[in-house]
């Protein structure tokens, strides 16, 4: 049997705040600034990192000079977009690339979007943690696969987020497109407060409904938030109806980890809705109409008429068992 790993000890790790800045440089690093000072940057200042001791160089680098690593996934111009929105309405660029130095200029493992976003806004510079060792761009760019938010923690995390900022009457009061950056989909506010009530919530049955039901307009945070609590009482309400007609499919021999989103799409009157040809706006379904529909739908469902076949187009398309 394998020996546990010991935990390390509270505040036995890395440097103390003083030891961050107290060593000078060593000679490569303070070749590393010079070559900084030569491609048209400045360094700001230079320390060691708390955790490891390894020298971090934060500089002020030429935008033209710095590019993204060429091994990366390609650019969301989408993202790119929503980021240059984003920028000029905090006022400032708080939030640096990380930078390694390359015979041309300078790469970037992590901020392709950032940088992006800064020439659209006609940016001249880009602050950046500058790192010694090219091959930690390998390792950065190796953390960014990790997995991402599953529906759960993302809707989560912005229905909170949502809550913090109403919790201020001035930010109250403002549109809830202002935060269409941070918060992404609107859905995920009804669906947050979904899994605010009930962390069993099986929200990726019916993000698609939503998400044809909500966007991000002109109605004042506060009153978002109180439409969300109402619409996920709705949703909760919908859930325990599919989870009862779940029970009878079980029941009639039903057997399949799809049988929740086959319920659901069954149920769905939106499926007979065309999609929007490229270039249109999809028009919003009404909410609470469409839960009405989707509950009485439910409840006549009637098991016996549902056949294997039918489940079987389900798993292969019609969502997911889990969130």
């Amino acid at each position: 049997m394998a020996a546990r790993k010991k935990k390390p000890a509270k505040g036995s790790v890395g440097l103390a705040a003083p030891e961050v800045g107290a060593e000078k440089a060593p000679a490569n690093i303070e070749a590393l600034a010079a070559q900084v000072g030569g491609d048209g940057g400045i360094v700001l200042t230079m320390y060691r990192d708390p955790f490891a001791g390894q020298w971090v160089l934060f500089c002020a680098l030429p935008l033209e000079k710095v590019e993204p690593t060429p091994y990366q996934r390609e650019l969301s111009d989408t993202h790119a977009k929503r980021l240059a929105g984003v920028i000029p309405k905090v006022g400032r660029f708080l939030d640096p690339v990380i930078a390694t130095r390359h015979e041309k200029g300078y790469w970037t493992p992590n901020g392709m979007h950032r940088l992006e976003a800064l020439k659209m806004l006609g940016a001249r510079s880009i602050t950046a943690l500058l790192l010694p060792e090219p091959e930690i761009a390998y390792r950065i760019l190796a953390l960014n696969t990790e997995k991402a938010h599953n529906l759960k923690d993302k809707s989560l995390e912005v229905i909170r987020m949502a809550q913090g900022l109403a919790a201020d009457s001035d930010l109250a009061k403002k549109p809830i497109s202002t935060w269409a950056f941070e918060f992404e989909e609107p859905a995920y506010l009804a669906i947050g407060s979904c899994y605010l009530k009930n962390k069993r919530f099986s929200g990726s049955a019916y993000l698609p409904v939503v998400k044809r039901c909500v966007e991000f307009n002109e109605t004042p945070l506060k009153k978002v938030l109180e439409q969300s609590a109402d619409q996920a009482a709705d949703l909760l309400k919908l859930d325990e109806a599919v989870n009862e007609t779940v029970a009878r499919l079980k029941a009639a021999g039903l057997q399949t980890p799809y049988l929740k989103p086959f319920v659901v799409a069954r149920i769905n009157p939106l499926r007979w809705i065309k999609a929007p040809k490229p270039g249109q706006k999809a028009p919003r379904a009404d909410f609470y109409e469409t839960m009405k529909k989707m509950l009485d739908g439910a409840k006549k469902l009637d098991a016996s008429k549902i056949k294997p076949s039918d489940l079987a187009a389900s798993a292969g398309g019609g969502g997911s068992a889990e969130d």
